[in-house]
C-alpha cells in the first residue's frame, strides 16, 4: 500500500522556493502565506479536502498517523514536501508532550518549539532531509521560506493542541501520544 500524497500537487500557480511550495493557509498568524477564508460551516475536525478552506495543515493532521507508518515516501511534487515538513514538525511537537501533562504546560512547550526562529531550513547543514529538498536561491528566498515555516509551525501547533486535548479531560490523548516516538522516512526531528 503506498503512502498518501498531498491533494495540493495539482494546485495551479504555486509559489515555490527551492522545491518547497508556499501554499495558502487558513491562519490568523502573520506571515507570507496567502490567506484562506476562515471556517464557518464546518469544524477543523470535519473539514473535507473539497472544502474551499481546506489547507495543507488540515492535510498534515489528517494524514499524520497513516503516513508515519511508511519508511519510504515517493515525493511527487512541492506540495508533498509541505506534507513531509508538517509531519516532521508534528512529530517534534508530540515529543514535547508527556503523559499527564496539562494543556497549559503542553501549550508552553509546543509553542516554544513553534516560535523558535533558530531552526534548520532546507539547505542548512542540520536540516534532516536535505537530500529531498533544494535550498533557497538567495538570502531573500531563505528569509521568506523561514517566515512561511514559522507561520506554518505556529498554526500547526495550535491545531495539534486542540486535537490532542479535545476530549475535555485536560489530559493528552493517548491515541496521539502513541505516535510520539515514530519516525517518518527514518527521520525524527
Amino acid at each position: 500500500m503506498p503512502a498518501y500524497h498531498s491533494v495540493f500537487l495539482d494546485e495551479p500557480n504555486q509559489q515555490v522556493i527551492g522545491n518547497f511550495a508556499l501554499l495558502p493557509l487558513r491562519t490568523r498568524t502573520r506571515g507570507p502565506a496567502q490567506q484562506l477564508p476562515p471556517l464557518s460551516d464546518v469544524s477543523d475536525l470535519d473539514i473535507e479536502p473539497s472544502h474551499t478552506s481546506y489547507d495543507p495543515l488540515d492535510e498534515v493532521l489528517s494524514l499524520f498517523r497513516a503516513n508515519t507508518f511508511f519508511r519510504n515516501f515517493e515525493i511527487k511534487g512541492p506540495a508533498d514536501r509541505v506534507l513531509i515538513y508538517g509531519i516532521l514538525f508534528v512529530s517534534e511537537a508530540l515529543s514535547k508532550i508527556r503523559a499527564g501533562m496539562g494543556r497549559r504546560d503542553a501549550e508552553k512547550a509546543i509553542m516554544n518549539v513553534a516560535l523558535d526562529t533558530n531552526f534548520a531550513i532546507p539547505g542548512d547543514a542540520s536540516f534532516p532531509l536535505n537530500q529531498a529538498f533544494e535550498p533557497p536561491k538567495d538570502r531573500n528566498e531563505a528569509e521568506v521560506l523561514r517566515q512561511y515555516l514559522v507561520q506554518m509551525r505556529q498554526e500547526l501547533a495550535q491545531r495539534l493542541l486542540s486535537r490532542v486535548y479535545m476530549d475535555g479531560t485536560g489530559q493528552p490523548s493517548k491515541w496521539w501520544l502513541s505516535f510520539q516516538k515514530r519516525k517518518f522516512m527514518g527521520k525524527q526531528l
